[in-house]
């Protein structure tokens, strides 16, 4: 009788193309499958909460699968941690109701995007922040985040190329934080659009820096300007963080 199995994964998302299966690289979705064949024997496809972009990391990414196997729930975490790479680690599993979906039970959605300040990178952040030399104004970058809060039509801030048709999303928290030189930026959807958080940042440190009006990052303004896409997409190999709950 098939079981299905929540887990909660973590993982260092540079040497992956993202978390979904892919043609080009490697993806944390391949090295998940390849572990529970290793255990069960089985040909398992794990469903992650939502799709990342190449080189995002994630500190609590719900997943699921579905297995014959009879191991106890709580123990597949162990199990497969002995067969993963070092820079993906599941935190916990347990058996979830049958009508359980990682995508499409998921409630809420947050992405933390880390900036560093300063004329030279901290090498030990390479991997996990936006380096930015040019002086920035976070106050400006504040009114732009409340600017993003509630429902609004969000396609001027997804990458061309996309075929999504329903482009409403739903945004509950959009703020700046600020630890000494490095800055970070919260955000919790319903969902999220391809690139919108990059989009997002990238646009709102060009109006900290000045080259752009704080309006720029109201979606109810882009969406007066049909055909519109955000003006620069944040070009860091990483989003430091993604959980649904």
């Amino acid at each position: 009788m098939s079981r299905r199995i929540r887990l909660i994964v973590a993982y260092d998302g540079t040497n992956y193309v993202g978390w979904q299966l892919q043609d080009n690289g490697v993806s944390v979705q391949q090295r998940l499958n390849e572990a529970a064949l290793a255990i069960t024997g089985e040909h398992i496809q794990f469903h992650g909460s939502g799709r990342t972009d190449s080189g995002v990391h994630a500190r609590a990414q719900v997943a699921h699968f579905d297995t014959d196997t009879r191991m106890p729930a709580d123990k597949f975490a162990i199990a497969l941690n002995m067969r993963l790479p070092r820079d993906i680690r599941v935190l916990y599993s347990e058996i979830a109701p049958e009508d359980f979906h990682a995508r499409f039970s998921a409630k809420n959605k947050t992405y933390r995007y880390t900036v560093q300040l300063g004329l030279h990178a901290d090498v030990f952040a390479r991997t996990t922040s936006l380096h930015v030399h040019t002086p920035i104004d976070i106050s400006r970058m504040q009114l732009a985040a409340s600017d993003a809060l509630g429902e609004h039509n969000f396609s001027a801030f997804m990458s061309v190329g996309s075929k999504l048709t329903n482009t409403v999303r739903t945004i509950t928290r959009s703020e700046w934080t600020q630890a000494g030189k490095f800055l970070t930026y919260e955000v919790s959807a319903n969902g999220f659009l391809y690139n919108m958080v990059r989009i997002l940042v990238g646009t709102m440190l060009e109006i900290g820096s000045g080259k752009l009006s704080a309006g720029r990052a109201c979606p109810r303004d882009r969406e007066r300007q049909p055909g519109r896409r955000g003006r620069n997409r944040a070009t860091a190999r990483t989003l430091p963080a993604t959980r649904a709950v």
